[in-house]
């Protein structure tokens, strides 16, 4: 997946529109729609931003490493082990 792919899924999953993405960075909107289109590519700082925002990896961006890590650090043992079984039964049924 490409860049653009994977920043476009990781707003939309957010519910967050290009103006929000846009203004949180410290861009125009029309960057994001830019990005998201493949016609441009952000800068070393505006990736790392991007990063920070969905919580990804800049590797995870730019489709070198496909390990996405999930935030479960406001949640209780019993949800993450609720998270943790969900992952699991999902990697089952798209090996199996």
């Amino acid at each position: 997946m490409i860049l653009g792919d994977k920043l476009k899924a990781l707003r939309t999953a957010k519910k967050m529109s290009q103006k929000e993405l846009a203004e949180r960075i410290g861009i125009a909107k029309s960057v994001i729609s830019f990005y998201e289109s493949g016609d441009r590519f952000p800068s070393y700082d505006v990736l790392i931003k991007i990063a920070h925002i969905f919580n990804v990896s800049t590797d995870y961006l730019l489709d070198i490493e496909r390990d996405r890590k999930v935030d479960v650090s406001d949640l209780s043992e019993d949800d993450i082990a609720v998270v943790t079984t969900v992952i699991d039964a999902l990697k089952r049924k798209n090996n199996g």
